[in-house]
């Protein structure tokens, strides 16, 4: 396993979830929403050199088929900008199925709703995004997902 903080992204429309790794790689916590919109690369390039960052996870929008649909073109869009923010930090795109249920489901067991608090599910997916990944890693002995 690599040592280095990550930083999870789950990009949205109107909101970019958040979380960052340990040093270690061993547990991803939820950092912060973001709107989305013109500040927010700043915002994650920012996040990125605060937390000294090692490389940023973003989720890839696939669709159940494992093919990419408008949403995934959306986020290599986006990455391809919030790359050239963070350079020489890589991204790597990995596949986030089912992470906003797997977040929904997550917040509910905790005796908390996503219901009203769309913020906190943007961080718990980023969360379930970058935790998924760490969990790969570990288990294959290589970086997960896509280098973009």
């Amino acid at each position: 396993m690599r040592r280095g903080r990550r930083l999870g992204v789950d990009v949205g429309d109107a909101r970019i979830g958040v979380a960052v790794s340990d040093p270690d790689g061993i547990l991803a916590t939820p950092v912060e929403t973001v709107a989305a919109g013109p500040s927010a690369i700043g915002r994650l390039a920012a996040l990125v050199l605060e937390h000294e960052v090692l490389e940023c996870v973003v989720g890839l929008p696939m669709g159940l088929s494992g093919r990419e649909g408008p949403a995934a073109v959306k986020v290599r869009a986006f990455c391809a900008e919030l790359g050239e923010a963070i350079d020489p930090v890589p991204i790597r795109l990995f596949d986030e199925r089912m992470t906003t249920v797997s977040a929904d489901a997550m917040l509910r067991h905790s005796g908390r709703s996503a219901r009203g608090k769309r913020s906190i599910i943007d961080q718990a997916a980023a969360t379930v995004i970058l935790q998924t990944a760490l969990d790969a890693e570990r288990t294959r002995g290589s970086a997960p997902g896509e280098s973009v």
